[in-house]
Formats: structure tokens, sequence, C-alpha cells
């Protein structure tokens, strides 16, 4: 098993940027692939961006493509999310994800590990 931790959110101003961190601690890091989803009031969870197990492939929703950039540092077993020209919509509690295969992709189903979330609030 695999506990998640995740670190970094606070509140930015829209066209700011902030990175998450999320500490992984139990079963070998290098070996699940992970992601992150976020949640806002009263809407579903949604696929951010995801990273395979050595870090050489990523895959980002539509709506953070280019502003985003998901990474990891299995020597640390950590796992990253940079965020840039975030806007308004962006707000929402943000979960990192591992699943215990070597490439994941956007669906909740396929991880099995979760973090408890951090608050990412964007003012306008």
């Amino acid at each position: 098993q695999v506990q998640l931790a995740e670190s970094g959110g606070g509140l930015v101003q829209a066209g700011g940027s902030l990175r998450l961190s999320c500490a992984a601690s139990g079963r070998t890091f290098s070996m699940y692939a992970m992601g992150w989803f976020r949640q806002a009031p009263g809407k579903e969870r949604e696929f951010v961006a995801a990273i395979n197990w050595s870090g050489t492939r990523s895959y980002y929703a539509d709506s953070v493509k280019g502003r985003f950039t998901i990474s990891r540092d299995n020597a640390k077993s950590t796992l990253y999310l940079q965020m840039s020209n975030l806007i308004p919509e962006d707000t929402a509690e943000y979960y990192c994800a591992g699943a215990s295969v070597p490439s994941a992709g956007a669906n909740t189903s396929e991880y099995g590990y979760w973090g408890q979330g951090t608050q990412v609030t964007v003012s306008s």
C-alpha cells in the first residue's frame, strides 16, 4: 500500500502560478503510475494530468494543456504539478492518486490510492 499527502495549495490571483507536491510513503513509489485530479464544489472529480511510472510519458486534460506540467522525482518519492496562468475555473480541491500499474489514464477507477487533497483558489 502507498500513502499520499498533497501540499502546496493556496490562494492565488488569476494569471499566477502554484506548484503542488504529493509525497508518497509505503511501497515503492516508482512502481506506480500517478495522476492529479480535482473537484470543485457541486461537481464531479475530474482528471487533470497523469504520468507513467518512469516519468517519460504524461497526459493532460484539454482544459489544462499548455498551462500545467506534471512531473515526478522517484528518488524523492514525490509527484508534482506545476500550474501556471491560473484562471478562476481552476479553483478546486486537488488530489493526487496512485495506480499499481506502469501507466494509467483519466478514469478515477484506475487509481486505488488517493491523498486527502489540497485546496487551490484562484481569484479574479
